[in-house]
């Protein structure tokens, strides 16, 4: 008996260990939130995306993600980046997957892997490497067994990758969810029953695969079971998942917009987005992810749409060069905090609305053990709110909402923002680029065997495969010395029609023109005047793409290139039509073709030295300068705003392409309440979309690093230049009864606690202090950051108090109080405005 009942007791030992291991390593989910490990989670995340940054800043990016409050990292994984060619793979550099994970379990944060394939994330042709649309037969996105033998394929190498690494949460490793497919809703509407066969068809592929963990599909109402349907978008208060067993997750959080060239910067004020964000939550939402937490850079030719700008900056928290974005980064941050003090609350019990009045709500949320947290919502977008909740009285500004963990104290409204501004700024530095040469491209001819000859137009990318952004296009016509335009007669006029995205004509060998498209209309047509001469003539065309397309339905079929008709008016025989004569193709540049970017490839090239001014308006140009790296540790960016369109690179490694393209569109002013469009806040009309192109200092060397650009149009090399971002003005603002966390500890524990009195918070960069103080106003000031005034009431003291407190410091912090500045007017609601210079810090020897 007793041998049994100690074998018996070994057994329930073991099973109650293993039930507590697999609890303590394992992700499911109820229609409230994610479980992890066995409790249920509010999850905060932010998009940050490996191949738009460097290796040597990950782990800067991902540790301010988690100073800001997040509980976890979000990314896609890159099938262009990583299978450039079938079956060989690179995860090396920018591109190492496996060590991004790492870092960010390093940091104690979770990781939601967007496997895709398919990622949109205006990314070339949609993160789909280009050899797939050359596939025999294939079919992108639907139920094409071509397409879904590579798709499956490569799915299964980075969740093996991810599985021999133990990177799952199932294993003990980070990844808590899983996305396969992206924002399908739309293509499965259009391609019908074919389209949900292949939805059915991957996540049930999906799921096999065993990794342990939730998979989920955005923008996809029909996401089978086990997957968890998500929400896309500005807003996401309106969303339920297919099933009632499902969490509410909002994948993408629409932190700002991405940019176009000639488009305006668009960005979303951090009131809106946190009002956005509190909607969600109040509604029963418990994962959100901020698109993008860190835009970063499309370096090379990876931006898509096409005519995406190379900077992907997005309006994000941190912004493309790795610096706080204020006040965004801290009001979300205090948000997070707000509401994680009612997770208890909000994961335990179903929200019971109350109306408060026309536009004002109440959600509250009591909990079978006590607990109660309550949203006090004012949804007119122009009139602030005074409401009764719980017998209390509560002052709401326009759209926005407050948040009481106790159902009692305020902690955080929308609205009401009080950490401070930084605003940036682009300086010189002390680097100079030196010893400028020239090589002008070869436009009139090309070696035979680079060329190919058919007879009419080729679409682009079934000629270049996407090795290049160029293509030639060139052919011949004779002209009779007797026609009628050679004798004093007008020119004759060449109409030549192009599928995208931008061409420049050249009449033997002599630029003639250039023509343009956009992104909302890729179709566009250059009309110009051409000078023939007798005898044959030489028309060429240089075809350029800006980025391949990244979504719609069947994107790769959609053309490139000068697709015709080509025809030539003016002659005395009337309309010629081109488009079917001979004509010859060369991919790309013979620049490209020689390495000239290389700084360790010696060619033969005769570069050419002497003065930039008579080559600054020569299209077709290639320069290269040398220069030392600029001092200091601040990011650094080319001022590309000389020049006109082309690409460029350092030691070899492309920033990107760069065009001074001017931003058009409405930037008449922008107001944080009422619904968000992208068309609402929109910045830099009249300027060059970008100007600034980031260069990664870990790109550099101490001396001689090589600089390289291709310019297209012709511009002034001469004022390129580096230039430093730097903050330089902090601004903050905070009332007298401004939200403090700190208060609401004290009061829900009806402890005789001093309550803590508002403070503003001024914060230079590591490396820089408090300057000057260039504005302070304890009283009833007015205006905004750079253009603060003095009001009616405004104590005396205040730039005194703020000098002595501040002045030498990176950081300070003063307390809104009577008591700090002689109440100059009491019985008044008052505010402490403050305007301050952040500068270098200087050390002083003794």
């Amino acid at each position: 008996m007793g041998a049994i009942s100690d074998s018996k007791w070994f057994l329930l030992c073991m099973w109650v260990f293993l039930c507590i291991q697999l609890t303590q390593c394992s992700v499911t989910y109820d229609r409230k939130a994610l479980i992890i490990n066995g409790q249920r989670r509010i999850l905060f995340s932010g998009s940050i995306h490996y191949p738009r940054s460097t290796p040597q800043m990950w782990e800067g990016l991902i540790q301010k993600a988690k100073d800001g409050g997040l509980d976890a990292i979000d990314t896609y994984v890159f099938w262009n980046l990583h299978e450039p060619s079938p079956g060989k793979y690179n995860f090396e550099g920018r591109y190492d997957l496996v060590r991004f994970i790492k870092l960010i379990q390093k940091a104690g944060l979770y990781v939601h892997l967007r496997i895709g394939p398919y990622i949109c994330a205006e990314w070339n042709f949609g993160g789909f490497p280009v050899w797939l649309k050359f596939v025999p037969g294939v079919s992108f996105r639907t139920d094409n067994e071509p397409f879904k033998m590579a798709m499956q394929r490569f799915t299964q190498k980075i969740v093996q990758m991810m599985k021999n690494e133990k990177l799952f949460e199932s294993q003990g490793g980070p990844i808590i969810i899983s996305q396969i497919e992206n924002e399908y809703g739309h293509e499965s509407r259009a391609f019908g029953a074919p389209g949900y066969a292949y939805l059915t068809w991957a996540a049930k592929m999906a799921v096999a695969m065993d990794t342990g963990v939730p998979w989920v599909m955005c923008k996809e109402d029909d996401a089978p079971d086990p997957v968890i349907n998500t929400c896309n978008g500005f807003y996401c208060d309106y969303f339920s998942p297919n099933k009632p067993n499902k969490p509410t997750l909002w994948t993408e959080a629409w932190s700002g917009w991405f940019t176009e060239f000639a488009g305006p910067i668009q960005q979303r004020p951090v009131e809106d987005l946190s009002f956005a964000v509190t909607r969600f939550i109040q509604k029963g939402g418990s994962f959100v992810n901020y698109y993008m937490y860190h835009g970063g850079t499309n370096f090379g030719r990876t931006a898509g749409g096409p005519f995406i700008t190379t900077s992907y900056d997005y309006d994000a928290p941190i912004d493309e060069y790795g610096l706080i974005r204020q006040p965004k980064y801290g009001h979300l941050k205090e948000l997070h905090k707000a509401i994680k003090l009612c997770e208890r609350a909000l994961l335990s019990a179903d929200p019971a609305e109350t109306s408060l009045g026309t536009y004002a709500k109440a959600q509250v949320f009591s909990s079978e053990s006590g607990g109660c947290a309550a949203f006090l919502s004012n949804y007119n977008p122009t009139s602030a709110a005074r409401v009764t909740f719980n017998s209390m009285h509560y002052n709401l500004a326009p759209w926005s909402i407050s948040i009481l963990p106790d159902c009692k104290n305020v902690v955080f409204n929308t609205a009401t923002v009080g950490v401070q501004t930084s605003q940036m700024q682009m300086l010189p530095t002390n680097s100079e680029l030196l010893s400028w040469e020239t090589f002008n491209e070869d436009i009139s001819s090309a070696d035979d065997d680079s060329t190919i000859t058919v007879v009419g137009l080729l679409e682009q990318l079934n000629v270049t495969r996407d090795t290049s952004d160029y293509l030639w296009y060139s052919t011949r016509i004779d002209i009779s010395s007797s026609e009628s335009f050679l004798h004093g007669g007008q020119h004759p006029t060449l109409i030549v029609q192009s599928t995208g995205h931008a061409m420049h004509v050249f009449i033997n060998g002599h630029l003639s023109g250039s023509a343009f498209g956009t992104r909302e209309d890729r179709r566009f047509t250059f009309t110009g005047d051409v000078n023939l001469q007798t005898g044959s003539n030489i028309i060429s065309v240089l075809s350029i793409a800006v980025g391949l397309p990244n979504n719609g339905p069947h994107f790769e079929t959609w053309s490139t290139g000068v697709l015709g008709p080509v025809v030539l008016h003016g002659l005395d025989e009337g309309k010629k039509d081109l488009s079917w004569q001979k004509w010859s193709y060369q991919v790309g540049l013979k620049g490209e073709a020689m390495n000239l970017v290389s700084p360790n490839v010696i060619s033969n090239v005769d570069w050419m030295k002497g003065s930039l001014f008579a080559q600054k308006q020569q299209p077709l140009t290639w320069y290269k300068a040398y220069f030392d790296a600029p001092d200091g540790d601040e990011p650094l960016a080319l001022d590309m705003g000389s020049m006109g369109k082309g690409q460029v690179w350092i030691n070899g490694q492309s920033i990107g392409r760069y065009w001074t393209a001017y931003a058009k569109g409405n930037c008449s002013g922008c107001s944080y309440s009422g619904t968000f469009r992208t068309t609402k806040c929109q910045f830099g009309c009249g300027q060059p979309t970008q100007r600034w192109y980031h260069v990664p200092r870990s790109w550099l060397k101490p001396t001689q690093n090589l600089l390289v650009l291709f310019e297209e149009l012709g511009g002034d090399a001469s004022k390129i230049s580096f230039m430093k971002r730097s903050v330089t003005t902090v601004c903050a603002e905070v009332s007298e009864h401004h939200p403090n966390i700190k208060n609401w500890h004290i009061e829900s524990q009806e402890r005789p606690k001093e309550m803590s009195k508002p403070k503003v918070h001024l914060h230079c960069a590591s490396g820089q202090s408090i300057s000057a103080i260039k504005f302070a106003s304890f009283g009833t000031p007015s205006g905004t950051c750079g253009n603060f005034q003095k009001g009616t009431c405004h104590a005396p003291t205040s730039q005194a108090v703020l000098e002595k407190k501040c002045i030498g410091q990176q950081k300070c912090s003063v307390a809104v109080s009577s008591s700090n500045f002689a109440d100059p007017c009491p019985n008044m609601f008052k505010k402490l405005s403050v305007e301050a210079v952040c500068a270098p810090s200087t050390t002083t020897n003794a």
